[in-house]
């Protein structure tokens, strides 16, 4: 179990998404929130896993300023698709054009975490396989207007009405598809304690 007085680091995260920080309160990881903003934009070269790594690493490059004893946390999800990453929508179309193309099909969320000190750097990364069934164009817009899917990976929340009624199966992390690989998470922090 997770003990602040024996842990040498305070906690800082770097994430304006509620989910991960409902995700560190629910593991019962303290923690400050310290958001510093970056334009995430990435070369097209970059393939899978190398683009989540590569924006969580940019994100942690914000911050020049750590303590020595802090451990700054950022990470990446994108969902992979047909060898191209989706994102966030940026409006309602684009959120209706990619869950169309997820309709029916596999995919999988790909998370990048980022656990930086002011010695070093460690990554870690997680790649879930979620598959939707048929969704009609009907659902799809209902699901948009009344979700606002605007700030989610793929334009889709696996723990909202998208997920309960469109995911016919995952295979790997649930957390990860909600945007953060908790137990591996959880993991690197207690082994970076006991280092």
């Amino acid at each position: 179990m997770f003990n602040q007085d024996q842990f040498p680091f305070t906690l800082v995260l770097a994430s304006g998404s509620p989910r991960r920080q409902q995700f560190f309160r629910d593991m019962g990881l303290p923690f400050e929130l310290r958001i510093r903003e970056v334009e995430e934009t990435f070369s097209p070269e970059l393939f899978g896993v190398e683009i989540t790594q590569y924006l969580s690493e940019l994100k942690a490059n914000a911050h020049h300023d750590l303590a020595e004893n802090e451990l700054l946390i950022t990470s990446d999800t994108i969902v992979w698709h047909q060898q191209k990453a989706l994102g966030k929508p940026k409006d309602r179309s684009e959120a209706i054009q990619m869950l169309g193309e997820l309709s029916g099909s596999t995919h999988e969320v790909i998370t990048s975490v980022c656990l930086k000190t002011a010695e070093k750097t460690q990554f870690i990364h997680d790649i879930t396989k979620v598959r939707f069934t048929e969704l009609s164009p009907s659902m799809i817009a209902f699901y948009v207007d009344q979700f606002q899917p605007l700030d989610k990976a793929g334009a889709y929340g696996i723990q909202e009405w998208s997920g309960f009624v469109g995911i016919e199966s995952i295979e790997g992390s649930y957390t990860n598809v909600v945007g953060l690989p908790t137990q591996k998470v959880y993991q690197a922090i207690l082994e970076m304690m006991e280092e």
